[in-house]
Parts: C-alpha cells; sequence; structure tokens
C-alpha cells in the first residue's frame, strides 16, 4: 500500500477525466507542480467536488501513482469563492493561475510561487487596487522568480516607473501590494513588463483572450 504523502499548495487548473474523475494541476510549496488525479471527483455528493476546483488552498493528502498522483483527501483553507462573483475579477484570477500552471516547474520547492499567487489573488479582491497593477507586479515578481528579469525597465522610463520596478524586485512579499500608480506610470510600467514576458515566456493565455472581449 502507497504510503500518503501531504503537499500544501493550490489547484492552478482541474480537467475532467474519464465519467466521474478530474486531473488536477496543483501547485505545491513541497514538490513545485503536481499532476492529481482525484477519482470520483465529479460524482454528487462527492467530498473532493468542491475542493478540486480552481482557486482551491490546502493541504493536499495524496498517493503515488503511475502518471502523477492520486488525491485521498483535501483539507481546504480557502476556496476564494468571492473571484468568481465578478466576472472581470474571475479573468484576472484565472490569468494568475494560468501563468503559474506555465511557468511553474515539476519537482522545485515553490513555496515563495504559491505565497506570491495566494497574495495576488487576495490583492485582486482589494477594490483599491487596479488589477491591471496586480497583473503586472504579479508578472514582474513571477520573472524574478525564474531569472527572467532585469534591474530596470527595458525600455527607457520616467523614475517613478524605475523606482517601482525595483520595489516589486526587492520587497517582501507581505509588502508588495502597497502602492499605486497613476495612470501614465502604470501604462509605462505595464509595457516595460509586457516587453519582458514575451521575451521570456511567449504563450497564449486564454483567460486574457475573454479579458479583451469583456
Amino acid at each position: 500500500m502507497q504510503e500518503e504523502q501531504i503537499f500544501h499548495g493550490v489547484v492552478l487548473s482541474s480537467a475532467p477525466s474519464r465519467d466521474f474523475d478530474k486531473r488536477l494541476s496543483v501547485l505545491t510549496k513541497e514538490q513545485g507542480k503536481i499532476t492529481v488525479w482525484a477519482s470520483g471527483a465529479k460524482k454528487p455528493g462527492s467530498p473532493l467536488m468542491a475542493a478540486t476546483r480552481n482557486f482551491v488552498f490546502g493541504s493536499f493528502s495524496v498517493t503515488k501513482g503511475r502518471a502523477g498522483y492520486n488525491l485521498r483527501s483535501v483539507k481546504v483553507t480557502e476556496y476564494f469563492e468571492e473571484i468568481a462573483l465578478d466576472l472581470v475579477n474571475a479573468c484576472y484570477g484565472s490569468y494568475l493561475l494560468e501563468l503559474a500552471d506555465a511557468i511553474a516547474q515539476e519537482n522545485l520547492e515553490a513555496e515563495e510561487m504559491v505565497n506570491l499567487v495566494y497574495l495576488s489573488l487576495r490583492a485582486i479582491l482589494n477594490t483599491k487596487l487596479p488589477n491591471e497593477l496586480v497583473r503586472r507586479v504579479y508578472e514582474l515578481r513571477m520573472l524574478l522568480l525564474n531569472g527572467e528579469y532585469t534591474e530596470l525597465p527595458p525600455l527607457e522610463a520616467s523614475e517613478s516607473c524605475c523606482y517601482a520596478w525595483q520595489y516589486v524586485l526587492a520587497a517582501p512579499l507581505a509588502k508588495l501590494y502597497t502602492f499605486t500608480l497613476t495612470e501614465e506610470v502604470l501604462a509605462e510600467f505595464s509595457k516595460n513588463v509586457a516587453l519582458l514576458l514575451r521575451e521570456a515566456f511567449p504563450y497564449h493565455f486564454r483567460s486574457l483572450d475573454i479579458l479583451k472581449a469583456l
């Protein structure tokens, strides 16, 4: 009998598998991104149904399988149900998960990335912060975690933009979302982050397509 292991993290994506099962991509502090198979999670009344949705944070009890891990139980610490109540917030939140899913690697500790996803989802729910600012700060910090960053903006930038750039790179995670920018500086900041991101991770994100169509 396989020994159970407990991983702490967040469900990045959830897809149907066969009639009643789900295939999850889970970002964990201990092992980075892992594939988790949730047997019977789609059955009505299953205790795994709500715990295997996107955005769920918790402790995942699993056993090793042939093609990933088999889910036994989940102790949920946060569902982030509020994000789904607003379509724009849901799109931005889904993008954060998509980007993490694209960037995260297997068999590498990812505690800071898990914490970054959590704090960024919290920031989306903060009505005082523009979603575009949260997105760009998140992207730049993700680039930092993957070593794909520059110390200063790659394009010529104002002093305010340069200061914000260096702050995002150096600030403790808990202090990451404690500032705002004027519209002009945010546009400048966004342009520079977008350039770096395209060069480092030229992926297509479905959530951004939906956001543009709104």
